[in-house]
């Protein structure tokens, strides 16, 4: 979650095609949400989940920029996996990669902390549990396949926080 009315940011290539989908919580609960937009340009998607209820808005660092060498955890569900933790560093800032329909590059943070598919529209997060990131794409030798490498790429939140609110907004 982002904000108070339970509203939650993933990738827009996680949602494509979808006005609904279904979110498992930590708990094992699973939540009907809305897709309420998407930008596929900067691969943002925002859901409403059915209700707000039980739920807490994670802490964005919005106003703190990372490091490099600063200590991240990736969260997602790799291969299906659902809960899973990956450790490592931030490894490059404003690295230029491919996010989101049109091929245009944008900024991203670089880790080397373990993304491999399905941990997309998963959080980074720093040290202190603060979401720097939303967790988009990796590095790989074999694009039929897949899998890490070790170089992953989070969408910075203070972008995903302005996408994500142009498409609240309607713009």
């Amino acid at each position: 979650m982002f904000d108070e009315r339970g509203r939650i940011l993933t990738n827009a290539h996680v949602v494509a095609g979808s006005s609904e989908v279904s979110i498992e919580l930590q708990d094992g609960r699973r939540l009907r949400a809305d897709v309420l937009g998407d930008d596929r340009a900067n691969d943002v998607a925002v859901l409403e989940p059915e209700t707000a209820r039980g739920l807490r808005a994670a802490d964005l660092a919005t106003g703190a920029r990372p490091g490099v060498g600063d200590t991240v955890l990736a969260i997602g569900s790799p291969l299906g996996l659902s809960g899973t933790v990956t450790s490592g560093i931030v490894s490059a800032l404003d690295r230029s990669v491919r996010l989101g329909e049109g091929g245009e590059r944008r900024p991203a943070l670089q880790t080397d902390a373990s993304i491999n598919p399905g941990n997309s529209g998963g959080p980074l997060v720093d040290a202190r549990g603060r979401v720097i990131g939303i967790n988009t794409a990796i590095a790989t030798l074999d694009q039929q396949r897949g899998g890490s490498i070790g170089i992953g790429f989070a969408i910075p939140v203070a972008d995903a926080r302005e996408a994500a609110q142009a498409i609240i907004d309607g713009s």
